[in-house]
């Protein structure tokens, strides 16, 4: 069924922005988002092999869903520290909408080719994510962990809201490429990717129970604690996983476009779009500011051709200082 959002009064939110959403038939809330121009600067600032590239996208998403549900200013940050040939990935979002992002990988597995087809999985490795609510100076920091052993940062999603929020919780990410010709000029490439998040949210809370978690040394041939789940969370979440890779990311199907075709026979309500902007906290004077609580021998080790030249991670810009400053 085609939908043409201007018939309902609805300007697509069109790329770079979260769609919140709720189904009051299904006791749902949830975010969409698609990413096009924000991802493609922040992948093209760094040389990241395709796959490493593929990872931290995906982690730009699911940092643009949690973040945008902030509802004070604050930040969240996303990061992991594993074993694997991408031994750290940070997402850093501010409210309400900046981004920024990068990733650190041992270049030595791609040169040599051992990296280039790993998985999520694989590149990962073994470890931890954490996800970090800092509401501010004056306000305690809040931060959850879930364990890295060969999982998808979707199912990442999944046991976080399970464990630490209690929340039953689906999630879709993909992330793809555009090729597009100019005249005179080769093929170019850009980066484009979606998800759409989903949480029931019933009145009563009864209907969420969930099952304990797994007893791990109970005796063996203990029962397992079994709960039957709600109808309409098992509808919600079969619906959300029919969502295809290229619905979330071709550029022509608009988020609304989605939402309707998962949710139309429900009845869904939209709200408004929260863009998302690729902006860095970067700056001279807070660069300046840590640069100073070194002492001068540590100082004296930084200079290279009389100066001192520090590079921000996430933006790659690069602050030069006079040691003698």
């Amino acid at each position: 069924m085609a939908f043409d959002p201007a018939a309902y009064g609805i300007a697509p939110a069109g790329a770079d922005a979260v769609r919140p959403f709720a189904v009051e038939g299904l006791d749902v809330r949830g975010r969409a988002v698609a990413l096009g121009p924000v991802l493609d600067q922040i992948l093209g600032r760094h040389a990241y092999p395709e796959p490493v590239a593929r990872l931290l996208a995906e982690a730009v998403v699911l940092t643009s869903l949690l973040g945008t549900s902030l509802k004070f200013e604050g930040r969240f940050t996303l990061q992991t520290q594993t074993d694997g040939p991408v031994s750290m990935l940070v997402v850093d979002f501010s409210s309400p909408d900046a981004i920024r992002a990068y990733a650190r990988f041992d270049q030595a597995a791609f040169e040599s080719g051992s990296g280039q087809d790993m998985d999520t999985a694989a590149l990962l490795g073994r470890g931890h994510l954490a996800m970090t609510v800092d509401q501010g100076r004056h306000m305690q920091r809040y931060q959850g962990l879930v364990e890295l052993d060969g999982i998808s940062l979707e199912e990442v999603a999944r046991r976080y809201f399970a464990r630490s929020e209690q929340i039953p919780t689906e999630i879709r990410l993909a992330v793809g490429q555009l090729f597009t010709r100019r005249e005179g000029a080769g093929p170019v490439r850009s980066w484009t990717a979606g998800g759409v998040l989903v949480q029931f949210l019933p009145e009563a809370p009864e209907r969420m129970r969930s099952p304990d978690l797994h007893p791990g040394d109970a005796p063996e041939g203990a029962a397992a604690h079994e709960v039957e789940e709600d109808d309409a969370w098992v509808e919600a979440r079969s619906l959300v996983a029919t969502v295809r890779d290229d619905e979330l990311t071709d550029p022509e199907v608009t988020v609304e476009r989605l939402l309707f075709r998962l949710f139309h026979e429900r009845g869904i309500r939209i709200f408004d779009p929260q863009p998302i902007v690729d902006r860095c906290r970067c700056s001279r004077e807070k660069v300046e500011g840590i640069l100073d609580s070194f002492d001068p021998h540590e100082l004296s080790e930084m200079v290279v051709d009389d100066k001192i030249v520090v590079t921000c991670e996430f933006c790659s810009t690069k602050y030069e200082f006079d040691p003698e400053r």
